[in-house]
């Protein structure tokens, strides 16, 4: 279980226990207390979501087929949020950084993970891995925002890139069968 100052957040077991079962899935504890991903991602899904239980979940060095193996096991219909969070480039100035996290975004966009690298973002493998199921299940990424440190507070010479999108099928596309 995890725990914000809302409240607890249970874990989905079954789905862990689904999950386990894949070759490239380890547990353990100790990555997850340093990486601040789940500190900022759950306050918001307590706000936004009135009941769920969370499968956390960190990449480290999988391959994004990895990735994807463990989204196709975890994702169940209308049911299910996956949030995949990640920064987008680091510490570049402003302008820099602009240019940058647009090119990121249109790999995003047009589902080129292939093209995706760590300078891209720092969380590419899960990009990745995500992009490789959102095309298998038909799904078209929507941008919702981009910006980055420099747009929000402080300097504009040494800055972080951030973007959000939605996944969804409005493209009309159908999922591709196996």
């Amino acid at each position: 279980m995890f725990e914000t100052r809302l409240g607890p957040v249970p874990l989905d077991c079954d789905a862990l226990a689904t999950v386990a079962q894949l070759p490239s899935v380890k547990f353990n504890d100790a990555p997850h207390a340093p990486e601040h991903a789940l500190e900022v991602e759950l306050p918001f899904l307590q706000v936004l979501l009135p009941q769920f239980a969370a499968v956390p979940l960190l990449v480290g060095d999988a391959t994004p087929a990895d990735v994807a193996a463990a989204l196709r096991e975890l994702w169940g219909g209308s049911e299910t949020v996956i949030v995949v969070s990640s920064d987008l480039s680091h510490f570049h100035d402003h302008e820099t950084a602009c240019r940058r996290d647009a090119e990121t975004a249109d790999m995003i966009e047009r589902g080129a993970w292939a093209r995706l690298a760590a300078g891209d973002a720092c969380g590419y493998l899960a990009i990745a891995g995500l992009l490789i199921e959102a095309t298998r299940l038909g799904l078209k990424a929507t941008r919702l925002s981009l910006c980055n440190s420099g747009d929000t507070a402080g300097s504009r010479d040494r800055v972080v890139g951030y973007g959000a999108w939605m996944f969804d099928d409005s493209g009309g596309a159908r999922p591709q069968q196996e």
